[in-house]
């Protein structure tokens, strides 16, 4: 079985071209691909498929099988496949996702590496939960959809957590009974914030696109931010911005190495 392994900041899925192959069994394929010691090594698994709606369509699934909504980063990388791989030759591209259809643009387009910018769509401000965890200095958090569910903790410090322990802890709380993405920000200014992220069904990765949409909405919905943030994370710097309702997210796709996975 054929694969290429991209990378966005960090945030590293295994592709496939359905174009060109079937797949019986995606998640079970997800949790053996997905291993670092007897697979590949990955976050997951992303499917790409033929769309009658779009250029494309992708699916998307977690480390541990589970098939997510939508994933920023791979929207990115998905549009540099199509790019490098089929031959789109446009400076938009629609992808078809289980929560709708998503426009990227070709910002700049090299051998190995592209900058894409996504529109993530309207993000939603859910509620704030209240907290009472000993390893955490903040006692709230936000509840966000970027057609995925997010939780962002403002916190003063996020170098030093325990992000597997506390992730697993939100999960067991009443409103995120289908899991959620956990989403630790430091401000820096009114222009920057640092993030850390557990992944439902991952863990913690080294980026996650829809949370940093989600992490810089609530900063800009709190009014800590102004609408244009630069999101650092422990494996890049991802740009976002919010204008007429809609988040727009721009950064890297890497291709890393393509293949061939013996099932």
């Amino acid at each position: 079985m054929k694969f290429i392994k991209y990378q966005a900041c960090g945030n590293d899925y295994v592709y496939l071209d359905c174009f060109e192959q079937n797949i019986d069994d995606p998640c079970e394929l997800s949790k053996k691909i997905s291993n670092r010691h007897f697979g590949v090594g990955s976050d997951g698994l992303i499917l790409i498929l033929p769309s009658k709606i779009s250029d494309a369509k992708m699916r998307i699934f977690n480390s541990d099988g589970s098939e997510g909504d939508i994933c920023g980063n791979g929207l990115r990388c998905v549009s540099k496949f199509l790019c490098d791989e089929k031959n789109i030759n446009k400076e938009f591209i629609n992808i078809e996702t289980n929560v709708g259809i998503k426009r990227t643009k070709v910002v700049s387009r090299q051998k190995n590496e592209s900058q894409i910018e996504v529109n993530m769509g309207e993000p939603k401000f859910l509620k704030k939960i209240e907290l009472n965890m000993e390893d955490l200095d903040s006692n709230f958090g936000s509840y966000i959809s970027m057609g995925n569910p997010h939780f962002v903790i403002f916190c003063d410090e996020i170098s030093k957590l325990d992000i597997e322990s506390i992730g697993r802890k939100i999960q067991t709380i009443d409103d995120f009974k289908g899991g959620v993405n956990v989403e630790f920000v430091r401000i820096n200014s009114r222009s920057s914030i640092d993030m850390r992220v557990y992944e439902r069904g991952s863990g913690e990765t080294l980026s996650c696109g829809s949370g940093a949409c989600a992490s810089s909405f609530s900063a800009i919905y709190n009014n800590f931010c102004n609408n244009i943030v630069s999101v650092n994370l422990p494996g890049g710097t991802i740009k976002i911005e919010y204008k007429n309702d809609q988040i727009y997210m721009t950064g890297s796709a890497i291709k890393v190495f393509s293949g061939e996975f013996y099932l």
